[in-house]
């Protein structure tokens, strides 16, 4: 047995990328920073930043691009993915990504009147249909 699983909360860098693909599949990729904070030796506090590819497919993707936008806070649950390509020279490359089941938007929107909406959860099963739920608003942590 394996397990291939990542588990990430974190900002959007950028709004999100969909394309449709020949069969009219959407796919959306998102880059996602996480951040650790702590304490150097001489008691300074130091912030350092990961970034991520994020890719979202199917009914996902589509709420990912008709919610999702630079600076959103998100809660992504995937798995590891690593491919490579030749590029236009005839090189190998790389890349890693997390290919998302479940996202959920963290924090609060404002709808039309003013009032704050919570946020969609989506899960993406096995069907590929997406589920949105409102999320406890009593706690904003996804776990």
């Amino acid at each position: 047995m394996s397990v291939n699983k990542v588990i990430l909360v974190g900002h959007v860098g950028q709004d999100p990328e969909v394309r449709y693909l020949d069969n009219n599949t959407p796919v959306c990729t998102i880059r996602m920073a996480t951040s650790d904070v702590y304490k150097n030796k001489s008691g300074e506090r130091v912030t350092t930043t990961e970034w991520h590819n994020v890719v979202l497919w199917r009914g996902l993707a589509e709420v990912a691009e008709k919610y999702v936008k630079k600076g959103s806070q998100i809660y992504i649950e995937g798995k590891l993915r690593t491919r490579s390509w030749d590029d236009k020279d005839k090189n190998k490359r790389y890349t890693t990504e997390i290919v998302a089941d479940v996202m959920q938007l963290l924090g609060k929107r404002a709808d039309e009147s003013g009032a704050t909406a919570s946020s969609p959860h989506t899960d993406q099963s096995a069907s590929e249909k997406p589920q949105v739920d409102e999320p406890d608003l009593t706690n904003d942590l996804p776990f």
